[in-house]
């Protein structure tokens, strides 16, 4: 599985689970701080993974290309967004190969509770949920934006921001790293965030009680594509997880923004 890799190619190992919308470009703000701490953190291209496979084969698939690249060692993890869902369905396959698991921006199973209407994504994650054929068009449509007028792709998907957020959103700096990631994954690896957001959208709560690894969470005060509830449901019932790391202000980005430094601080600090 193609992947990219940031900080020290020497370093102990983390993967970085990116994202939905994401890609595999999206965990390169961690690249100086992983050189710092003497890390090497991989991403996998998880949404080249061939469509038809799904479910827990999909986890698998995963989980096999990660101890290929780990052999015996023992290695952490890094989610953000919905990329947190496929960490914890993935560290269940891995066990105690797996030592910290940071969650970042964590999306709770929807099962879990009423966080629909709190949502700025909640109208799709419902169409996705009741209405697949609909949010499969949405997404066709989504992605022919991304190759016609991806500024206006950006403004819709950002027009709902808030906190931090709003104001990361109006920096050229951010829309330099964001867009080569929402154009990847609109206009070339659609199959597999529909995937992802199909997976995400089904019942899992169940998992959270096999998770092995000593959990970290960090969430952004004002986040509303994952409001703070998702993270606090997650440190409930997480048995390794103790509490949420909340970061006032932040909202989504800007929380894996502030975030990053602390993350590889903390792996680093372990070696």
């Amino acid at each position: 599985m193609k992947f990219q890799q940031y900080g020290d190619n020497s370093g102990s190992l983390v993967v970085y689970f990116h994202g939905t919308p994401g890609a595999i470009t999206e965990c390169s703000l961690f690249d100086d701080y992983a050189k710092q701490h003497k890390l090497n953190i991989i991403c996998f291209d998880r949404f080249a993974i061939d469509s038809a496979i799904r479910g827990r084969d999909y986890y698998q698939a995963i989980a096999n290309t990660i101890k290929d690249k780990a052999k015996d060692k023992q290695f952490d993890f890094i989610g953000f967004s919905i990329g947190c869902h496929v960490a914890i369905e993935v560290s269940n396959l891995l066990g105690e190969q797996i030592d910290n698991l940071h969650l970042v921006s964590a999306a709770a199973p929807l099962d879990s509770g009423d966080y629909l209407p709190d949502m700025a994504g909640g109208a799709v994650f419902k169409l996705a949920m009741n209405y697949p054929f609909i949010f499969r068009a949405l997404s066709y449509w989504q992605s022919l934006l991304a190759q016609i007028s991806p500024k206006l792709l950006f403004a819709m998907l950002f027009a709902s921001a808030r906190g931090e957020d709003k104001k990361l959103s109006q920096q050229q700096d951010f829309k330099d790293y964001i867009n080569p990631v929402l154009a990847s994954v609109y206009t070339c690896q659609l199959n597999g965030y529909l995937r992802d957001v199909s997976q995400y959208v089904s019942p899992w709560t169940e998992s959270l009680k096999l998770c092995p690894a000593k959990t970290h969470l960090w969430h952004g005060s004002d986040d509303n594509w994952s409001p703070l509830p998702m993270a606090e449901y997650l440190a409930e019932n997480i048995s390794s997880c103790s509490k949420v790391n909340t970061l006032g202000g932040a909202s989504h980005y800007s929380c894996l923004f502030n975030a990053a430094e602390k993350i590889s601080t903390q792996l680093g600090n372990k070696i």
